[in-house]
């Protein structure tokens, strides 16, 4: 497993909808990931600090983990099938893992929130990767669009070779910004 961090978020253009961008710890790959916009929302308030009064989704869950004894010990980004990205928090409680099916934009959203690592594999990396010269790092430069969380546009239909390129193709001016 490799170890990501949050890049940035952005809007894919074409499709209008949520992306977050995920990099390699130690290196340049770049795993984009398209969300939904309460998801997106909830990684950009986090990232920007903002914090609420009344516990919102994601810090409910992380204080029903914490208050169960548990920790989140990290997140894994483990597979795409059929367009769609799967997940697992891996939840430590009195020395015992249990692992949690989940979707990778909350898994990141509980993330941030817990300061929890967040790892996927080599092969996602490798077969769904793009390489970004610059990205906005801001979370305030996003804007949120309808839900869904593919591998690819959802209007494209793209093989992941053709889906490589394109996002190979897209320069950083193709997402958007986000006001949350």
């Amino acid at each position: 497993m490799i170890e990501v961090k949050v890049q940035s978020l952005g809007l894919d253009r074409t499709s209008n909808t949520p992306v977050v961008i995920l990099q390699e710890l130690d290196g340049t790959r770049v795993l984009p990931i398209w969300i939904g916009p309460g998801e997106a929302s909830a990684i950009a308030m986090e990232l920007a600090g903002m914090k609420f009064s009344r516990p919102l989704t994601h810090d409910l869950f992380a204080s029903v983990i914490m208050g169960m004894g548990g920790s989140l010990h990290r997140v894994m980004i483990t597979k795409v099938v059929d367009n769609t990205y799967f997940a697992e928090l891996i939840i430590q409680r009195q020395g015992e893992l249990i692992s949690v099916d989940a979707r990778p934009s909350d898994s990141i959203a509980i993330a941030l929130r817990m300061s929890a690592s967040i790892y996927t594999t080599d092969d996602l990396l490798e077969n769904t990767s793009i390489e970004v010269a610059e990205a906005s790092d801001n979370p305030q430069d996003f804007i949120a669009a309808p839900d869904k969380e593919q591998a690819q546009p959802p209007a494209a239909g793209l093989t992941p070779e053709e889906l490589r390129e394109y996002l190979r193709r897209m320069n950083p001016e193709d997402f958007g910004r986000f006001q949350p």
